[in-house]
């Protein structure tokens, strides 16, 4: 079994990894670091919660505690750009656990903070900046800060960033990192827009792929209710929630205005629910988030936007409760749960108008989703290549549920299980 200590990181690291809880890297931790450690840029496929920060992270700081060099003012070491503004905080607290009793000084900037303080923060210089492309620019543009010292540039969750829209902001910045600095992008999926951006920005990269792309987590189980429209999703989400009062969901539309009616509805019936979307200021998105983490909450209502890549430990249940256009969002989306070794339930809700949507998903996956209510549509037509999906769906019709589900046909509660612990694992899936 690889350890930590295998990887040829120094005793500090591995002392503070230690007081951390953390002795055994996860796959993508244990192919990465030793080639970021060698110098090598790096293309890393890993779904959320596999550990991709520590991957990135830890030899970055291995490698910056053995120069000892410091930044000037107004200037950082290293960039770790992210797409929301959850992302960017989730990384820069798992950042600032690692560089405990070093010199090493994290920063982050985002939209919907004060920019002047995050201008002082940069003025005194920091090592590792992560940032989100728009208030980064912002913040060159009014020279509160350079990146002529980064040598080491991290693109985290780089198809998501291709989908909202940063590849000018992401050409912009990468023209102000010096060439000679190493390039290392983790994504979820490896769409051609991926492909193409690895190519224009990463020299003779290494690939290191430990979860295909369109693959869900092993332990995901998956299951879809067909149904005539929204009104039937609702009931069937509520009967669902309601059978499962220990579980904690994540609930995701399509749209910010269906996220925040289908909360508004939830809450009004007696649900402990937050929502999530582009329309919440940034403290009220941290306090939901916070109170679905903290278990104050216990459903969290969201839009892909604002709610991918973000880890939230012990999430029992995804409810997609409408198809997302993107298949490779699907996969993001169920990927919020089994986390950390732990169970997990997806379930989608699929109305007329989606089965193009659900064909998508399947034909990506390359399965059939076990149905668990509703017609079946004749135009819901097998993929190409599909496996492993009609043992799960006679397995469930024959009544053979396993304890995470109840004895209805909605999948139930989920059995949990305790892995050992790793780091990637809680309290923050890294």
């Amino acid at each position: 079994m690889t350890t930590f200590k295998d990887l040829g990181l120094s005793e500090h690291v591995l002392s503070t990894l230690a007081s951390l809880g953390f002795e055994t890297p996860t796959p993508i931790q244990a192919e990465a670091i030793p080639l970021v450690m060698e110098g090598h840029d790096l293309i890393g496929l890993a779904q959320t919660g596999t550990g991709k920060t520590a991957a990135f992270g830890l030899p970055m700081i291995e490698k910056m505690m053995a120069d000892g060099k410091r930044p000037d003012p107004r200037n950082i070491r290293a960039l770790v750009l992210a797409p929301t503004h959850e992302l960017v905080n989730q990384i820069a607290a798992n950042l600032k656990d690692f560089v405990k009793k070093t010199p090493i000084k994290i920063g982050l900037v985002v939209g919907g903070a004060s920019i002047n303080k995050q201008s002082e923060q940069l003025s005194r210089g920091v090592d590792i900046l992560v940032a989100t492309p728009g208030r980064l620019l912002d913040l060159i543009a009014r020279k509160a800060v350079t990146l002529t010292q980064a040598r080491y540039l991290v693109l985290d969750e780089a198809d998501q960033m291709l989908d909202l829209g940063f590849i000018h902001d992401l050409r912009k910045i990468s023209k102000l990192v010096p060439k000679n600095r190493q390039t290392l992008l983790f994504s979820a999926t490896m769409p051609k827009a991926i492909a193409d951006l690895s190519a224009e920005y990463l020299s003779n990269p290494k690939r290191v792929e430990v979860s295909p792309p369109g693959k869900a987590a092993d332990k995901v189980e998956q299951f879809v209710h067909f149904v005539q429209g929204a009104s039937q999703k609702t009931e069937i989400l509520k009967k669902t929630l309601t059978e499962n009062p220990d579980g904690r969901a994540m609930v995701f539309s399509r749209t910010k205005h269906g996220a925040e009616k289908l909360m508004k509805h939830l809450e009004h019936v007696g649900f402990s629910v937050a929502s999530i979307h582009g329309n919440k200021s940034q403290g009220q998105r941290e306090r939901a988030l916070k109170a679905f983490r903290d278990g104050a909450t216990r459903v969290l209502v969201a839009t892909d936007v604002a709610a991918r890549g973000i880890d939230i430990p012990g999430v029992t249940h995804v409810y997609n409760y409408d198809l997302p256009e993107v298949p490779d969002a699907y996969v993001h989306r169920i990927g919020r749960t089994a986390c950390a070794g732990h169970d997990g339930i997806a379930i989608a809700f699929c109305a007329p108008d989606e089965i193009r949507l659900l064909r998508d998903i399947e034909r990506l996956m390359k399965i059939d989703i076990a149905v668990a209510s509703g017609e079946i549509p004749a135009d819901r037509a097998r993929p190409k290549g599909a496996r492993g999906g009609n043992g799960a769906l006679q397995r469930f019709a024959a009544g053979r549920q396993r304890s995470c589900r109840t004895s209805s046909a909605s999948p139930g509660r989920q059995r949990q299980r305790s892995p050992r612990r790793t780091l990637g694992s809680e309290p923050v899936c890294r």
